[in-house]
């Protein structure tokens, strides 16, 4: 009798499928059907990657069985670098605009699949039951006999409502079981269809209700995903490139839900592809000016590999745990998206942001306040600062390299026969920053190269504020043949005043526990701790008066991966940036005439950070994944600092 009932479903839903696309009429027997996919569509859906599609939250996970009976978590049907579109639906439906048209709807987009196999690899359907009680693993298998044979699609049920109501909460989906006239439950449920999109990363990309539950709209979402996720691939009609790998090391959302599993980074298995960085420097990307080397430290293969061991090394530092990379995390846009100032040797504190070294291959003046003016020069100052790498002098660094047994003839090989100094290291070190040169952003192959079609009509207007009403461009440059986003001079925005004066609003909104904030006053928490050092900017390289809390201006080159902002962090997103500058900056003495109110609509700042966000090279995953390969410096048994009963010096 169960396998009579399921066939005569399937029956039917097979009939709807074939018929999929001839209007019904509304007759006695049969419902009005709402539903689109039945009829026509009203839209056309757009071409794939012309429109993006924002994170709508994270998919949870959930116990689950699988048509043999298997215990298994939901999760374990996400990632893969697939797409999943899942389905919550229970195999005795009758609503022709419930269940049987998710999973029409399904049928379609397998039968489409079969002529675009590329996107099929990467297609995933799972259809979930919520009736535990009738839905077993055995009805959900011949649920989907007629359904699974080609293609990924998936049928899951539960093993009792207690495993089934926290997936159903977690999604936002209603479900009510119907009861008849005495209160007895009936095999039938009252619910709203719901299908989600759900991209490689658990990442939920859109929630499609009836009206829009269209296989070819279902399809160009996914394939607008995948084309973000593809390295190296152009995105149309004006989307930044999107980087997979530039990634916060921790998504600080969802916390507070009972399933919360990290994304950290830091535990995940990373796997790099080592890259030729040389090309980038003999060949920078389009919207880029010729990387300036110096005559005595041109770029050699020899010199690249070198720099980037010693970038990535943590026994550079005192205690042999702290690398350059640990402040300016390569997925993080080389810089450090978790804090606003940097966290150094054992904990301490760095008064300030971490730059991004993006494109420092152009810069003349080096470190938030232009005290360094050259790459092979600035590597010393983290290597000594006490709360950076610690290390107690530069004869210290360099006794340590030469008894490293990983390091023996690489400094002779790179520098003809030059062995490791104060000046070798610097300027391995040099080459390296001066490869991670990034452009060919969407910006630049509209600007630079002609692509219409390469930007949005958004960033577009974003561009024209940006060099117009709000005059960024006078600081921000933007050249006739390629574009730095910095004068590379120092500016007073008041940034720095606001900081030395103690402006600070009376409450601050402070993180007590995952996903629990409270506002606290500020007398309270500046009861606690020690107050921060001063920071007047190049006021303490100069001394001259004029030159307090000037800051250098830093690119805007791929600047939608380098937060927080300012010189120390204080603002957490483009938007916050951008309402800064329209509100003046903080007025003082010596505030940059050229900071003042910008009197932009809400219209116009959502244009000038659509702008910024298309300055995002398209070799950013290179790099990144280049530097996923590098060693990391794991200390061995040959290494100086290993524990000896003598030490190195004895």
């Amino acid at each position: 009798m169960l396998s009579m009932m399921s066939r005569g479903f399937l029956s039917s839903l097979l009939s709807i499928v074939v018929f999929a696309g001839t209007p019904f009429a509304e007759t006695s027997d049969k419902p009005l059907v709402l539903a689109p996919f039945y009829t026509e569509a009203e839209f056309d859906p757009p071409p794939p990657g012309s429109y993006a599609l924002p994170m709508l939250g994270y998919a949870s996970d959930g116990a689950i069985l699988n048509t043999l009976g298997r215990s298994e978590s939901l999760h374990e049907h996400f990632g893969d670098g697939k797409v999943v579109l899942l389905s919550f639906i229970f195999s005795t439906c009758t609503d022709i605009n419930g269940c049987p048209l998710a999973t029409a709807v399904m049928y379609r987009i397998q039968q489409k699949l079969k002529d675009d196999p590329a996107i099929g690899e990467r297609f995933r359907m799972i259809s979930l039951s919520f009736d535990p009680a009738y839905d077993t693993p055995e009805v959900m298998a011949l649920y989907g006999s007629d359904f699974s044979q080609q293609g990924d699609w998936r049928f899951l049920t539960t093993a009792s409502w207690d495993d089934l109501q926290p997936i159903l909460d977690s999604y936002g989906q209603s479900v009510i079981q119907d009861i008849d006239e005495n209160g007895k439950p009936l095999p039938s449920f009252s619910h709203i269809l719901r299908v989600f999109l759900i991209d490689p990363d658990k990442r939920i990309r859109n929630i499609y209700s009836v009206s829009f539950l269209n296989p070819d709209l279902i399809l160009n979402d996914a394939r607008t995903v995948l084309m973000a996720d593809e390295p190296g691939t152009d995105r149309q009609a004006g989307l930044q490139k999107v980087s997979t790998l530039s990634k916060p090391g921790d998504y600080k959302e969802g916390y507070e839900s009972d399933d919360y599993r990290t994304r950290s980074h830091a535990v995940e298995l990373r796997t790099g592809q080592k890259a030729d960085l040389l090309t980038f420097i003999e060949n920078p990307p389009l919207g880029l000016p010729a990387v300036p080397q110096p005559e005595n430290n041109p770029a050699t293969p020899a010199k690249l590999e070198l720099g980037r061991k010693l970038f990535f090394d943590r026994r550079l530092s005192l205690n042999d745990t702290f690398s350059c990379a640990m402040c300016h995390v390569p997925e993080q846009g080389f810089t450090n998206n978790e804090l606003a100032m940097a966290v150094g040797f054992e904990g301490r504190s760095v008064r300030r942001n971490s730059s991004t070294i993006y494109n420092t291959a152009y810069f003349t003046r080096l470190f938030h306040d232009g005290r360094e003016e050259s790459l092979e020069q600035q590597v010393w100052g983290p290597f000594l600062a006490p709360n950076e790498m610690a290390n107690p002098s530069v004869g210290a660094v360099i006794s340590k390299i030469r008894r490293m047994p990983d390091y023996a003839g690489l400094f002779e090989a790179a520098f003809d026969g030059r062995g490791v100094s104060m000046e070798t290291v610097g300027m391995a070190l040099a080459v390296y920053q001066r490869a991670l040169v990034s452009g060919n952003s969407p910006f630049d192959r509209w600007h630079y190269g002609g692509e219409q079609a390469a930007l949005s009509e958004s960033a577009k207007r974003g561009f024209e504020i940006f060099t117009g009403k709000a005059n960024c461009s006078s600081c921000h440059t933007v050249g006739k043949g390629y574009a730095l986003f910095t004068d590379d001079r120092l500016h007073n925005t008041g940034m720095g005043y606001r900081e030395s004066m103690g402006i600070k609003p009376e409450k601050q909104r402070v993180l007590l526990a995952p996903g629990v904030y409270v506002e606290v006053d500020r007398e309270t928490i500046e009861s606690v701790g020690l107050p921060r050092p001063p920071d007047l900017g190049l006021y303490e390289i100069t001394q001259n008066p004029h030159d307090r809390w000037k800051y250098r201006t830093p690119t805007l080159r791929n600047v939608a991966l380098t937060a927080p902002y300012m010189h120390n962090g204080s603002l957490s997103t483009l938007r916050d940036v951008v309402e800064f500058y329209n509100n003046g900056g903080v007025p003082n003495e010596l505030l940059d005439p050229r900071v003042r109110p910008l009197e932009l609509s809400d219209e116009e700042i959502d244009d000038l950070v659509v702008f910024m966000r298309s300055l995002t090279g398209d070799n950013v995953d290179t790099i990144v994944a280049d530097a996923f390969a590098a060693p990391v410096g794991d200390i061995t048994i040959d290494d100086p600092n290993w524990a000896h009963e003598a030490t190195a010096y004895d």
